[in-house]
């Protein structure tokens, strides 16, 4: 088949795209790329915040397990053993260098607020952990449990 060469120039001029369409790929693809890196953000953000919680739910276990392991005279001797203060545990425990992140920890004994017959036997031991991430709000996380006169930690030793 022989082409002339006005049907080729025809062709050829059919072929390229019009500004509308170059620039509606360009919006269409600036679009795309604004969704990935807000996808993103948005997935490290995520991350942050678990590690954040993650961290703060080993120092709760930390400090339950001491707990855990004082004997009556221990916990009830408050001030000695049970720290009455708050005080501050780093995000990194060893070494790190995140300074800007810190908890603040307070354990606190109270007495038990269950209305029966062994209620002075017990006690109600609650470690609370509060934090605040630059630029974000106040987080706080607390564990509680009771403990008794004897319990378990009459059997450790």
């Amino acid at each position: 088949m022989n082409l002339s060469r006005q049907n080729a120039d025809h062709m050829r001029c059919e072929q390229a795209f019009t500004m509308v369409e170059a620039l509606f790929a360009m919006a269409l693809s600036g679009i795309m790329f604004m969704a990935l890196y807000s996808g993103l953000a948005s997935g490290l953000t995520t991350v942050k915040m678990a590690r954040e919680n993650t961290r703060a739910t080993q120092i709760l276990l930390e400090h339950m397990e001491i707990v855990r392991l004082y004997r009556w005279e221990q916990i009830t001797n408050i001030g000695v053993f049970m720290p009455t203060n708050k005080f501050v545990v780093p995000y990194y425990k060893d070494g790190g260098t995140n300074s800007s992140l810190s908890y603040t920890c307070q354990v606190r004994v109270a007495a038990c607020p269950l209305g029966t017959a062994y209620a002075n036997d017990m006690r109600k031991v609650t470690v609370q952990v509060d934090w605040a991430p630059m630029g974000q709000s106040y987080r706080t996380r607390s564990m509680s449990t009771y403990v008794t006169r004897n319990g378990l930690q009459s059997y450790v030793w």
